[in-house]
């Protein structure tokens, strides 16, 4: 495995920043952990889920599909259909960063991985009762 110097300066950073933390206030930072920790395995089996998702789509679709229906070529189309699936998809938007950086890597445009991101983040299950709340008043 090869890390870039991003990888490294940010994992410095953070190390850095720990230590600096843990020199202020031990007791602070150990409940912060420990909060972190219990987090993380709350997620870990969506993270999970996630990924075996990412595996099993790259697994049955091939790159020339995805560059066919969310290519350059693909047009408004493509455009359509990535925002539809963001509209419909409840993926955390931390999780969902992979997925479309594999969309990219197996040919889909810019526009169209822009326009799932965007509809995953804004348009959801997560912020229809607010959205309901607002027409609501």
């Amino acid at each position: 495995m090869q890390l870039n110097t991003s990888t490294i300066i940010i994992n410095v950073f953070a190390l850095g920043c720990l230590v600096a933390a843990l020199l202020k206030d031990r007791t602070k930072t150990k409940e912060s952990l420990i909060i972190s920790v219990k987090l993380f395995v709350r997620i870990l089996p969506a993270i999970i889920a996630i990924v075996i998702l990412i595996g099993l789509l790259l697994g049955f679709v091939s790159q020339s599909q995805i560059s066919k229906i969310m290519g350059e070529h693909s047009r408004l189309g493509g455009i359509l259909l990535a925002a539809i699936m963001g509209a419909i998809l409840h993926i955390p938007a931390i999780i969902s960063f992979p997925l479309a950086a594999s969309f990219l890597k197996s040919g889909a445009s810019v526009a169209t991985v822009a326009a799932f991101i965007t509809t995953l983040t804004m348009v959801g299950v997560v912020t229809l009762p607010l959205e309901m709340k607002d027409i609501r008043s």
